[in-house]
């Protein structure tokens, strides 16, 4: 399966930058993993029978449940495309059910960036991109947002 924006380019379209859903995606996964970890550890420390079982027990719990949050999180952000070219903003979201957002760049009235303080020091955030007649849409919690509304609102 090849990139979105590959498959429906335009006459003399080019691709000026591309983005995707930001790595935070992964935060649950990594705090469940160290929760796994420090559970198999403290039942390796565990001198009690019950107590050892009951560790073990819980870290494969709460690994299956790592390896479930890394999984969607992967697929989330495989499936998970945004784009800025010569002429449009491109935004694909989904692999089965799809859903995507094009926007002409000669139609963007303007374009927010909404970033918390974690987003600021870990460079993501939210994109609302406001059209002449078209709606708006927000790309949420996307790597690089500041860049992303540069290349849109720069011509």
């Amino acid at each position: 399966m090849g990139r979105y924006i590959d498959d429906i380019p335009q006459p003399g379209e080019k691709v000026l930058y591309s983005t995707n859903a930001h790595w935070i995606f992964y935060w649950p996964a990594i705090a469940a993993w160290i929760v796994a970890a420090v559970l198999l550890v403290l039942s390796r420390a565990a001198v009690t029978e019950g107590v050892v079982l009951l560790c073990l027990s819980a870290s494969a719990v709460v690994a299956l449940a790592a390896l479930y949050w890394s999984a969607t999180a992967w697929f989330h952000r495989w499936t998970t495309e945004t784009d800025v070219t010569n002429m449009r903003v491109v935004h694909k979201a989904g692999f089965i059910k799809r859903r995507t957002f094009e926007m002409s760049l000669d139609k963007v009235e303007s374009v927010d960036v909404n970033q918390s303080i974690l987003g600021r020091i870990l460079n993501y955030g939210d994109v609302t991109v406001q059209g002449i007649g078209e709606g708006k849409e927000t790309i949420a919690t996307i790597a690089s947002p500041l860049a992303f509304r540069n290349f849109i609102t720069a011509r």
